[in-house]
């Protein structure tokens, strides 16, 4: 296991950070954090030229041809520089579930579309109970002369208020096993049974709640095998715990730069606040907070890009790494003094994304909880 970045990533590393400092200052993100759409369609059309939206699908679907670990490279930089946008509802969380579980006529109908930055996409799973089990899908879809009836109400869900299509989480089937008799349905945004309302939340992220009103979907929009959609939204929800992760590792890693950078320069009686031995612990706590979750999320990356069992990793990853953004960006905070709690201050949009982090996928008991199990307890 090399840990390392290759030549190829470091590439991608170093243009995405050049492109998004110039393309997406703090300012647009202020911006797009009061707006409804949440998204520059000028922004996103630069970075799908950019190759960012197709990096991880097959050249044949109109991608980069990259693997999982270059997304999560690509997505540290834009957690360090903080992208407002459908990427991770569009890419992560829709793109990936296509590639992985889609028929290949629905792969060659979306996955050019989503590279290309034609389509957006969202992703329905949770509903009020807020549970990432599948015994929180209440949501149902009844089969009717060749189409699905969805009927239920969603909430947290990104980017819908944007999104052209919705993959939904459903229940076909009920059985014992809240496991069992679960599907994915990929739903045209636009139905008029499908009601979108956007929600007031703390990282002023679009998540919305989504009323899925006699909702019809043709059966041809079954994503994978009927009934058998659990293990697919468990594949996905691991990746996008440890997509997360890594935007929370650039997060934190701005956070700490700035606050550093401020330690050195800030003047108090006579002398750089960095010279005082409470901020030096600040900031070596906060360095050993990044570079673990770096570590950590690392390892996680790895082994789902190659394949290997990651439940334990992704867990870990994800239960240390949202508290470590919250730690840090609150000892960033009391570097800055007051300063820092200012909303022209950039601090609070890192604070403000590490309080979402904290439960986006599973919080860190939820991930405790996966730990135990896999130690067998």
């Amino acid at each position: 296991m090399d840990l390392g970045l290759s030549e190829e990533q470091e590439m991608l590393k170093a243009s995405a950070r050049d492109f998004l400092q110039k393309e997406c200052p703090k300012q647009l993100v202020r911006q797009l954090d009061e707006s409804e759409e949440g998204y520059s369609a000028d922004l996103w059309q630069k970075m799908a030229q950019q190759g960012w939206m197709g990096l991880v699908f097959p050249e044949k679907y109109g991608g980069g041809g990259g693997r999982f670990l270059d997304l999560t490279v690509l997505l540290e930089e834009m957690g360090h520089n903080i992208v407002p946008g459908p990427f991770f509802s569009t890419v992560v969380l829709g793109g990936l579930t296509i590639l992985s579980a889609g028929s290949e006529e629905q792969r060659k109908e979306i996955l050019p579309k989503v590279a290309s930055g034609e389509m957006i996409l969202s992703f329905a799973l949770t509903e009020p109970t807020a549970s990432y089990e599948a015994s929180s899908v209440r949501t149902k879809a009844v089969a009717r002369d060749g189409q699905f009836i969805i009927n239920g109400t969603k909430l947290f869900v990104l980017n819908a208020n944007v999104a052209d299509y919705i993959l939904c989480v459903a229940r076909t089937q009920e059985t014992d096993n809240p496991e069992e008799g679960i599907s994915l349905f990929l739903v045209d945004a636009g139905n008029p049974g499908v009601q979108c309302t956007l929600l007031d939340t703390l990282a002023r992220d679009k998540q919305c709640e989504v009323i899925f009103d006699n909702v019809a979907v043709s059966e041809k929009n079954t994503i994978g095998k009927l009934g058998e959609g659990w293990p697919v939204v468990q594949d996905i929800l691991q990746k996008a715990a440890v997509a997360k992760c890594a935007e929370m590792v650039g997060g934190a890693q701005a956070a700490l730069e700035m606050a550093v950078d401020y330690a050195k320069e800030r003047v108090q009686f006579g002398r750089p606040i960095g010279s005082f031995q409470a901020i030096q612990h600040y900031c070596a706590n906060m360095v050993t907070d990044v570079s673990g979750s770096r570590f950590i999320t690392s390892k996680a990356a790895w082994k789902v890009s190659e394949g290997l069992p990651a439940a334990m990793d992704v867990a870990i990853a994800k239960a240390w790494t949202s508290e470590a953004y919250g730690r840090v960006t609150l000892l960033a905070h009391q570097i800055f003094g007051a300063i820092g709690f200012t909303m022209d201050h950039d601090m609070h949009l890192y604070y403000r994304r590490a309080k979402a982090g904290e439960i986006i996928f599973g919080d860190a008991d939820f991930q405790r909880a996966i730990v135990a199990r896999e130690l067998g307890l």
